[in-house]
Parts: C-alpha cells; structure tokens; sequence
C-alpha cells in the first residue's frame, strides 16, 4: 500500500501541502531552488532592484517612493531597513492590525520599534466584530482560523497603494521560492501574490455563502486586476533580489535594531510549535492553526523551519527529523482557550470541530495521544 504523504529527499516537505511541487529525483521544488542559487547573478539582480528603485521614485505621486506591508517582526523591519539605507528610497510602511484582543504586547512593541526608527506607518484595523466571526467560519468550513484572516493582511497593502497612487509595493520573501508551493511566480514579480493557494485569487465568495454583508468586507476584498493595471502597480519580492535574505540574518538585523522576540514560556517549543523565538511574534494563535494544519496535513511550522534550515546547511535531515519529532505541532491548551474565548467557543466545541478536520490517513489514536501513522525517516 503506497503511503499518503511522501517528503522531499534532501529537506522535510511532504507532498500534503497545497499546490507543493516535487522534481523527479524526488526533492521538492524550494530544495532544487536552493541547490542552483550558486548558479545565479546577484549582481544582475542587484541591478535589477536598483533599476526598480528608480522607476518607483519616477512614477509615485507622493513623497513616498514605495509602500512596505509590515507586521514588525524580523522580515518586515529588514525590508524597511533596506529599501530606505540601501536604495535611498522613502517608504510608506502599512500594516493591517490584529484587533487588540489578539495581538501579543511584544507584536505592539515592535511596531511601535518601527516607528521609533522613523518610517511612516498606516495602521489599518478591520472591526474586531466581523474579524471574530470570520474566523470562527473559517474554523468552521475550512479547519483554518486564517482562511478569511490572510485576506486583509495582504489586500491592505495593494488597496492603500491604489488610493495613495504609490506604484511600487515591496514584499519579502517569495512564498512560492521559500516553500515551493506553484502559485505565484518563481521570480521577483509578487503581481499575483494573491493566487497562492490561502488567497485563492481573492475569492470571497465562500464569506458571502455565509451570510457576511458584502459593506463589512472592503479590506477582505483585493482591487480588481483591472484597477491593479490601471493603477500601475508593480509589487516585488525583495527577497529575490538579495542573497542573503533568510530567516538568521533578517533576524539578526532586526535584532540589533530593536525588536523584541519571544522569551520564557512563550518561547518553548513544547509549548508554541517552533523552534525559534524570533518568528510569529504578533499574535500567539499561530500556535494553534498550525496545529490545525498538521492535524490535515500532516505537517507544522517546525516541518518548515527544519526545512530550511536544512536547505541552508545550517541542520542535518536526521537533526531536523528528531525536532520535528519532538515538537512539531505542540501547542499550549493556554493558546487554544484564547482563541476560544475570542471567537466565542467552549473548549469541547472547539475539539468537536478540531477532530472533524483530522486526517485519519495521516494519524492514529495512541491512547490518550495521537501519532502520525508515517513521519519522515
């Protein structure tokens, strides 16, 4: 009997993720990447992104030469660092906001760091009301407490672009070249983000279906393409650009510059389903739907940093194994009874909707403990 789930060669990718993309020798796509980037010019790159530089200055009707989506944390502060030191180029920052109630003190802070280091920054903060609701459908319908929740986080950057006529918007790492889903492009041009699998080309009609009023939904919502082209919007991955653009030295830079990690027990991997505490730093039920995620599809967010980790020489796949192992998945009840009280579940009916998204192909019942049927070896 052939097994549900199969993982890349080299890292710890299984076949179960979304839109993932395996090479015949068995490796998946982002390890293939990863093994030519030897092969390519970064000078030429470099060029490239100067050459973008140049147009966003000539073509923005502001002051500001480009817009940043930013969370705060590690990628984002570089981001920011590097389009104003590097390329001389005068960003408008924008975040969407978790609502109060979700967003961590330490996610706070190191907005407010951002801001101290002197960028402009718009804060857009969709009602908490219909935030809630949507997550709880998403829960719902597709076992995912961020299916609606994506939706803002990525269509506040080209919507405020479009109404303050700045053309160039930059992003960090390109999704598609990080973890190999196929959505999106394999290149610098982020112009159709929000076709990756989570965005789904920003259909909101499964919202709709459910009886949300369309006048609630206006940061949930993309511009269309037309008005994208029309407003001349050129989004980038600045990631691509740069070879040294990866999870150690963004977070060694924004360290140095300010920004607040995870410390004690919000830094434990038994306890948050990681392996470092510079990631996920705004909002702690992150915890929770990547346990959600591995309960579907068999993997976590531990799965992804082993990952690449492994691809950058930096972790064995036998180390990477035994951390997953241990902590892939592993989420503190403390954040599951947060998530219940802000959505506006008991805990029974959270599980009771939990175990329905479960994949019994990829677990069995172990006692008390489930345990899945086939981990990477």
């Amino acid at each position: 009997m052939t097994a549900p789930i199969t993982y890349c060669t080299n890292c710890l990718e299984p076949n179960t993720r979304p839109d993932s993309n395996f090479e015949d020798d068995g490796r998946c796509l982002a390890c293939h990447i990863s093994a030519n980037t030897g092969e390519i010019n970064w000078p030429a790159r470099h060029k490239e992104l100067e050459e973008i530089a140049i147009w966003g200055k000539e073509n923005s009707a502001t002051s500001y030469d480009c817009l940043i989506p930013v969370s705060g944390g590690k990628d984002s502060l570089r981001q920011s660092l590097y389009c104003r030191d590097e390329l001389g180029l005068n960003p408008l920052l924008v975040t969407c906001a978790y609502p109060p109630q979700e967003q961590s003190d330490r996610g706070a802070a190191n907005m407010g760091n951002l801001i101290e280091l002197g960028f402009d920054c718009i804060y857009v903060s969709p009602g908490p009301d219909t935030w809630r609701r949507l997550m709880r459908a998403g829960f719902d319908i597709w076992g995912n407490l961020y299916k609606s929740t994506e939706l803002p986080l990525y269509a506040t950057a080209p919507r405020v672009a479009t109404a303050y006529h700045i053309p160039l918007v930059v992003y960090g790492e390109n999704p598609a070249l990080s973890w190999g889903g196929s959505g999106g492009s394999f290149d610098g041009d982020a112009n159709r983000l929000k076709y990756t699998n989570t965005l789904n080309g920003g259909d909101i009609s499964w919202i709709l279906d459910a009886g949300f009023d369309p006048g609630s939904l206006y940061w949930y919502t993309y511009p269309p393409d037309d008005d994208i082209h029309r407003a001349n919007l050129r989004m980038i991955y600045l990631g691509y650009y740069i070879s040294d653009f990866n999870d150690e030295v963004n977070a060694s830079i924004a360290i140095d510059n300010g920004l607040t990690c995870r410390q004690g027990d919000d830094a434990d991997p038994m306890q948050i389903g990681q392996i470092t505490a510079f990631d996920a730093l705004d909002c702690d039920f992150i915890a929770v739907n990547q346990m959600l995620k591995a309960m579907k599809f068999g993997f976590g967010k531990v799965s992804e940093q082993c990952s690449g980790f492994i691809r950058a020489g930096l972790m064995t796949r036998d180390e990477g194994i035994e951390l997953t192992r241990l902590y892939d998945a592993r989420c503190d009840d403390r954040f599951v009874h947060k998530v219940c009280d802000f959505i506006g579940m008991t805990y029974d009916e959270f599980w009771e909707v939990a175990e329905r998204w479960r994949n019994h192909d990829l677990w069995v019942q172990d006692g008390n403990d489930w345990r899945m049927k086939y981990p990477p070896e």
